[in-house]
């Protein structure tokens, strides 16, 4: 047995160093999971070029992820609060990894799809979990602090994960940016094995399936939607009507399932505490910028400016700069002070203006303009997107913790996902739009003076629409490219910013509620008590009354009812006597 100091085995709860050894654990397994997502964020145009991928490829490698990320994560978050937590946390990585194993296999966009589908059933584990065991083990006013540590890692991986895949796809090929993180997988298996023992409510598991195939379906539908309107089929089509129509009517009757399941997916009476309603609207609007941006500006140094990539990803460095310091030194202030919804609106702010000066981008801007915008949109991610789940967990019921915790998450997963599905097909379209101008202007001036090289590169460009590679095409042609890729990625940023305004109006209009100073695990075994005292004062109460029936029946003594009396509540009771 542990010594008390460190776990209290009647409880369950985790203290000292019994309780670091786990939140170590627990940051490893976050922190794979980031790895081995970011490690391939910049080499992304390479292997989407060497398997022969359009950009519409390019757009769905990463919602594939994203989509299956945002429709498992509230399934993981609800079975958190039904079973292990450990256990899950566990799959979860190995699910991860099975499907990291199998993309780095990968001989052509779809199967690479499929496998990063895989990734993303890992990923809305991993995702979900980290911030649901977080708050079982520390308190509201403590997680402030850890909240910042996990903002840390994902600043840290998503550095680290570029440049080492930078390094891998430069040296030992592409394919290692998926192996990559295995090693480190199986250490974060072991140590959550060995460290982290959290109480479990013993209760039938009982699956909403219903509602899980309803708001997949429905949420699968809308944006794979977003995803092909526009390229394979019109905007307005049939395929639209069906697609939109049938998305919103399976969420239509996924909040009827909802309301009526004993156990539903996502509660619909979350949707009553305003603190939660109002996070997951501004979680779709961090999302957006998180996600969109490292999927982006991975393109914008590589085919705007024409940098390798792992130049492209020493310059993304200021936004994940902005991550980590506004994550870290943020989440300490609240941990000291209890005080949260000034940096917050602080972060929401940070992030329109970022977005608005990312909407700027040329493919001849000053890289210092391009380092400060990024830094000041990582900081405004930093500064909101974990303290928006804290927040909600400061607010919902302990037995609610993982339905909640995870909804937030999937809303920020699905403002991601569609960020990137919308914002790819604006820069597809885009695109297609200055290539058309820029290369008729470029054929009209070789019908003066034609170069070979140039009218071949012309030719390509003319019976593939595949993601060029820079380094290979003629100095005209290249400007033309690295013009059109600047103009395109400048205007989707500057596209997404009023969505940054429904972020800051909904984190404005937070109640400002004090953070509590109890983890989950402390309130589920306050709560605990507190029902077994009911249940004891409700057996002693039943055990009186038949004792005085019996008294009542030896004596022959029988009570009449001869009028009522106000009780304490203002009702009526009889008076016996």
């Amino acid at each position: 047995m542990s010594h008390p100091s460190t776990h209290a085995p009647e409880t369950g709860l985790l203290t000292g160093r019994a309780k670091n050894l786990a939140l170590a654990g627990l940051f490893l397994a976050n922190f794979v999971s980031m790895l081995a997502m970011n490690v391939v964020g910049t080499s992304m145009p390479i292997i989407i070029a060497d398997i022969g991928g359009t950009q519409a490829a390019f757009t769905w490698v990463v919602t594939a992820t994203m989509l299956a990320a945002a429709i498992s994560t509230p399934i993981w978050g609800k079975l958190a609060d039904l079973t292990s937590k450990k256990v899950l946390l566990q799959v979860a990585i190995i699910v991860f990894i099975v499907g990291s194993a199998f993309a780095g296999m990968a001989q052509d966009p779809t199967w690479l799809i499929a496998c990063r589908v895989v990734q993303g059933l890992g990923v809305g584990g991993l995702g979900a979990l980290a911030q649901i065991v977080l708050a079982e083990i520390i308190s509201p006013l403590e997680r402030g602090k850890y909240m910042g540590i996990l903002g840390a890692i994902m600043a840290v991986a998503t550095v680290g994960g570029p440049l080492l895949g930078g390094l891998l796809t430069d040296t030992v090929g592409w394919r290692w940016n998926f192996y990559v993180a295995a090693p480190i997988a199986i250490v974060a298996i072991i140590m959550l094995q060995r460290t982290l023992h959290l109480p479990v409510r013993k209760q039938k598991v009982k699956i909403d399936y219903w509602g899980t195939a309803l708001i997949s379906l429905g949420f699968s539908s809308l944006l794979i939607w977003v995803t092909l309107a526009g390229s394979n089929f019109e905007w307005w089509s049939w395929q639209t009507v069906a697609m939109v129509g049938g998305g919103i009517a399976a969420l239509v009757i996924a909040v009827f399932v909802e309301l009526r399941v004993e156990e539903p997916l996502i509660p619909m009476t979350l949707f009553k505490n305003r603190t939660f309603t109002l996070a997951s609207i501004a979680s779709i609007a961090v999302g957006l910028a998180m996600m969109g941006t490292a999927v982006f500006l991975g393109q914008y140094m590589q085919l705007a400016r024409g940098r390798s990539v792992i130049e492209s990803s020493l310059l993304t460095l200021p936004m994940m700069a902005g991550v980590l310091l506004s994550s870290t030194i943020v989440g300490q202030i609240i941990t000291r002070t209890g005080k949260w919804k000034r940096y917050m609106v602080a972060g929401a702010v940070a992030l329109l203006a970022g977005l608005l000066m990312m909407g700027q981008l040329r493919y001849d801007t000053n890289y210092w303009y391009v380092g400060i915008s990024m830094a000041i949109l990582g900081a405004g991610v930093g500064m909101t997107m974990q303290n928006l789940v804290l927040i909600v967990q400061n607010t919902v019921g302990p037995t609610e913790m993982g339905a909640a915790s995870a909804s937030v998450t999937f809303f920020r997963t699905i403002g991601g996902t569609a960020g990137i599905s919308v914002m790819g097909a604006i820069l597809a379209h885009e695109i297609a739009d200055y290539f058309t101008d820029g290369f008729t202007k470029l054929a009209a001036l070789m019908q003066t003076n034609p170069d070979p090289a140039v009218l071949a590169d012309l030719q390509r460009f003319q019976e593939s629409d595949a993601i060029p590679k820079i380094a290979e095409l003629t100095a005209p042609v290249r400007e033309i490219v690295e013009s059109s890729y600047g103009h395109a990625i400048g205007n989707i940023f500057l596209a997404a910013s009023p969505v940054a305004i429904v972020a800051l109006i909904a984190i404005a209009l937070l109640p400002n509620i004090p953070l509590s100073t109890k983890s989950n695990a402390e309130r589920i075994a306050e709560l605990s008590r507190r029902e077994a005292a009911a249940a004891a004062d409700a057996a002693g109460t039943a055990a009186h009354e038949l004792l005085g029936d019996a008294v009542q029946v030896a004596t022959g003594s029988i009570p009449v009812v001869v009028g009522t009396e106000r009780d304490e509540r203002g009702g009526d009771r009889p008076e016996a006597r």
